[in-house]
């Protein structure tokens, strides 16, 4: 079993500076030196790194492309892939690349921790220990337990895209609120295989790498300026809106906003709609869903109940 283990930055690979006490990043030499238990896991491992590291607030488009490229490209070679990534973004870039890998038939596990690798308390260790024993689990007939994208963290595997950082301090700092873990790992790692995909292995996976930067998120909340939002909706080039709106979709009703929003360029997400914006409502609360669209036209505005696809994360 091959696992390659890409480093791309963030606070499992950082020092804490004797000076400044503020942390800096280490080559990837010294983090796998810090855990020799690596060498006990079942599974051929070899690395790759982003160079230099990055701080994971730092993350764009561009290094998703970079990190699904190294995926792409060594694809064929490997039997799953260990990403490590600071926590600020990674669920961002688990989801980002979640839909780049197409048809994805093998494992790719994110993880990270919340202290660096040589702290006497890290997380670390075992956040990559059983990343890598989750990258190379594989059922009675050679596939692999987890052919997604996932986030492992603090004793639980997160499907990627459904992911979000819910602490800065807490070993357990993802939660996913619209999807039960797919893995928990303790004396054992139980699997919840009625939950993790099932790819069709008879197709080839297929990346995705063009990603269109022209899609905002705007929060609405009590005491917003309809002419900062007006400001907004003007951007040159912009293509999709997702609004964030309250509880399970709601938006207020104010004439501003509903003459905003009923510009004959802008127009909801359904099937066979002619759009220059689309338009997506998600509801901003823990386990929310959105039950409601703005439907828009160019004079009107008005309500109208759907079922939703699902939750966005």
């Amino acid at each position: 079993m091959s696992i390659l283990l890409i480093y791309t930055g963030g606070t499992i690979g950082m020092s804490r500076n004797p000076v400044t006490g503020a942390l800096e990043p280490l080559d990837f030499a010294h983090l796998l030196r810090h855990i020799p238990e690596l060498s006990e896991v079942d599974a051929d491992i070899h690395t790759s790194q982003f160079t230099p590291p990055i701080d994971s607030s730092d993350v764009t488009p561009a290094q998703w492309e970079q990190l699904a490229r190294i995926i792409a490209t060594r694809y064929q070679d490997y039997d799953g892939f260990v990403v490590l990534h600071g926590t600020d973004t990674m669920a961002y870039t688990a989801s980002a690349l979640s839909y780049m890998l197409g048809n994805l038939t093998k494992p790719v596990i994110f993880t990270g921790s919340q202290l660096p690798i040589g702290q006497l308390r890290t997380d670390g260790k075992e956040n990559l220990i059983t990343a890598v024993s989750i990258a190379a689990a594989r059922d009675g007939d050679g596939r692999p337990y987890v052919p997604e994208v996932g986030i492992y963290f603090g004793g639980r595997l997160l499907r990627g895209n459904r992911t979000t950082k819910q602490s800065a301090e807490a070993f357990s700092a993802f939660a996913s609120f619209n999807c039960p873990a797919l893995a928990h790992a303790g004396v054992d790692i139980t699997y919840r295989r009625d939950l993790i995909l099932r790819p069709d292995y008879r197709r080839p996976m297929q990346p995705f790498y063009a990603l269109d930067p022209n899609v905002i998120i705007i929060s609405l909340f009590p005491g917003m300026r309809g002419d900062i939002l007006q400001h907004i909706l003007q951007t040159p080039g912009l293509k999709a809106v997702v609004m964030r709106t309250f509880g399970s979709g709601n938006a207020p009703r104010h004439p501003w906003l509903l003459s905003a929003l009923s510009h004959r360029q802008y127009q909801p997400v359904y099937p066979g709609s002619r759009r220059d914006v689309a338009l997506r409502l998600r509801s901003p609360s823990p386990g929310g869903r959105s039950h409601q669209r703005l439907r828009l036209h160019r004079r009107e505005c008005r309500h109208q109940a759907h079922a939703p696809p699902g939750p966005l994360s």
